[in-house]
């Protein structure tokens, strides 16, 4: 078990010592989320205030910090893919390691790196002057429902870098994922300003339920019975994904 940490730590350290080298790598993956928070958000303010019921601003944040953990989570298998072509992830199987090592810490890396990022988009959000209504446990909770949308994506990222050929189809899967599944969310309006087929794909895809929890905890306060049910059902994705992608990377590794 000490040797299996041990593995850990060094492979988690090989991936900081990557993030803390390249900066303008974070710099870049905040600035769409800025974009969305001080043009988007100010450009629909008195558009979207009959809608939302009060400040765009902080009803855009949910869904800004929603689709950063995703994002982050969906491009978290792209360093195993470049890996895995240029043979450094072979030669890394090879050696007397545990292969869950391999994942666990890539996993940790970029939930590591999802929480820096939520927490910076939280404090801008701050200087906008948006209130959090839960507070500091508030915070705490909404960090918490990014990583239980983060840990599914992060498990179907990892399984894209296994099995696809090359890193122009990852990167094409990516595009054509992230905004369409945060469109048929309540990221950026109600579910009840969809179309009744977006309203629909919107119920099962599970951005929505972290974005309605998030979006209680900002505007409106404590909801423990909304809350145990966002995180059932984020729970539930997660548990899917993980026995999903636990038999096809056992195959891959093996």
């Amino acid at each position: 078990m000490s040797e299996f940490v041990q593995e850990t730590k060094g492979q988690l350290l090989r991936w900081l010592i990557h993030l803390w080298r390249e900066p303008f790598s974070m710099a870049f993956n905040l600035v769409n989320p800025v974009i969305l928070l001080i043009f988007m958000g100010g450009a629909f303010q008195a558009l979207a205030r009959d809608s939302t019921g009060g400040d765009y601003r902080a009803y855009l944040l949910p869904g800004i910090l929603a689709l950063t953990a995703f994002g982050n989570s969906m491009a978290g298998g792209i360093p195993l893919l470049f890996d895995k072509e240029n043979g450094f992830l072979l030669r890394l199987m090879t050696a007397p390691i545990s292969r869950a090592s391999i994942l666990i810490s890539r996993f940790l890396a970029v939930n590591l790196n999802t929480i820096l990022q939520c927490l910076i988009i939280l404090a801008l959000g701050l200087l906008f002057g948006i209130h959090i209504a839960t507070g500091i446990g508030g915070v705490f909770t909404l960090l918490l429902i990014s990583l239980l949308l983060g840990f599914g994506v992060t498990v179907i990222s990892l399984i894209l870098a296994f099995v696809v050929h090359g890193h122009g189809d990852f990167f094409a899967i990516l595009g054509i994922t992230s905004l369409p599944l945060t469109f048929l969310s309540s990221a950026f309006v109600p579910l009840d300003s969809l179309p009744g087929w977006m309203r629909l794909l919107a119920q099962v895809n599970p951005m929505t339920y972290a974005v309605n929890g998030m979006r209680a905890l900002i505007l409106s306060g404590w909801d423990i019975g909304l809350l145990l049910r966002i995180v059932v059902v984020l729970l539930v994705f997660d548990g899917l994904v993980f026995w999903l992608g636990s038999r096809i990377l056992g195959r891959h590794l093996t």
